[in-house]
């Protein structure tokens, strides 16, 4: 049976964990050549999963806010596998805090990184790809780039960036053979996350935020890739220019207990 990303080419940053990991191991199994991108070149299972699908694809250490490292990244793609299909832009970092505490170093290093990032990865890739006038970019945002969040500043900040700098490259390329969207995840079982909650002591938080789920829990990275997947697909042939949500019901409202009260709970 033919997957839905056979013969093509994906590049995947911060493809050693998490999102990234997830996106490498799913698009391999549909038959994609996974070329990875993470600060350290050692994946979890799930990129040793990837590339034991495609024994093609590779991981390389690269610090997505360095111009040189990500020009030549793309450039190797290029050499070694002849062309680029798909790219999914998921490093990322946390940060944030009250505005008037936030230090500049800080605040500067979360945007570099999930703002400035994101934008270096689409600038190089976006050459091979008008070149071949075709491709699929899936940019990891956020639903904390749509709404706020209490103590977000920095992280929001650079999600709201990454959704919209989505719609502007939609636009911008779409009469080349170039699609360009963005999927946003609702909070996400991944080390990125535990280093937040659990590193910290935060337990009894974190149960509250996964109960602010509609569904009742914290999403899992192979959801996330799966609704990448859809995006990088020739099924969303006729999808550009597009947020899309995955957050298990978080942003669809506010429960204040009538659902128990009509005997739904």
């Amino acid at each position: 049976m033919a997957g839905r990303l056979d013969g093509k080419v994906a590049l995947v940053t911060g493809a050693a964990s998490g999102i990234g990991a997830a996106c490498a191991r799913r698009f391999a199994e549909e038959g994609a050549t996974v070329a990875g991108l993470d600060l350290g070149e050692r994946g979890d299972a799930a990129w040793d999963a990837a590339v034991a699908t495609a024994p093609a694809s590779f991981l390389r250490a690269a610090d997505v806010c360095d111009e040189d490292a990500v020009r030549q990244a793309v450039a190797e793609v290029r050499t070694r596998l002849g062309r680029l299909d798909v790219v999914v832009n998921g490093a990322g970092i946390a940060g944030g805090g009250p505005v008037h505490l936030v230090a500049l170093e800080q605040w500067n290093r979360v945007i570099a990184v999930n703002l400035t990032g994101t934008f270096l990865v689409c600038k190089h890739a976006l050459a091979v790809m008008l070149e071949q006038g075709s491709g699929s970019i899936v940019n990891v945002a956020s639903i904390e780039g749509i709404e706020g969040s209490e103590g977000g500043s920095s992280y929001n900040a650079s999600k709201g960036g990454v959704v919209v700098l989505t719609r502007n490259m939609a636009m911008d390329y779409a009469r080349r053979g170039i699609r360009v969207n963005a999927v946003c995840p609702g909070f996400v079982e991944t080390p990125l996350l535990r280093a937040v909650f659990d590193d910290m002591g935060l337990g009894e938080l974190k149960a509250r935020v996964a109960d602010a789920h509609q569904l009742g829990r914290l999403g899992r990275p192979e959801e996330i890739a799966n609704a990448a997947l859809f995006l990088a697909s020739d099924e969303a042939s006729f999808v550009t220019g597009h947020a899309l949500v995955v957050d298990g019901g978080y942003t669809a409202g506010h429960r204040h207990g009538f659902a128990k009260l009509m005997g739904l709970e």
